[in-house]
């Protein structure tokens, strides 16, 4: 995985698709960047948060679960390990589980 939000930070980090060389950069929406919510009663997330690089979620392809089409970004990651993480690192990781979630009506 590459991390984008390390554990107990909250600036909402992502992999730019538009830019060369797809740097991480703070998340902008409606011309604010954006914030991940804290955890109570911890500050930002509580795992280093990331994707799986040279993944995507298809938006052609409805999920059988969500019923929902794909976000076009890569798949997401919760690393659940103890040690706090840094933006870009890549971090070996074993899944153990899925989540299906539903954002802004897309499958991510």
């Amino acid at each position: 995985m590459i991390v984008e939000v390390p554990r107990w930070t909250n600036a909402k980090m992502e992999t730019s698709k538009a830019e060369a060389f797809n740097p991480i950069l703070q998340d902008i929406k409606k011309k604010k960047l954006r914030f991940v919510r804290n955890c109570f009663p911890h500050h930002g997330y509580i795992w280093n948060y990331g994707a799986f690089p040279q993944t995507w979620e298809d938006p052609e392809h409805t999920h059988q679960d969500t019923k929902a089409k794909g976000d076009k970004d890569p798949l997401d990651v919760c690393e659940i390990g103890e040690a706090v993480g840094y933006v870009g690192q890549v971090k070996q990781v074993k899944i153990l589980g899925v989540i299906a979630l539903l954002d802004e009506g897309k499958t991510d």
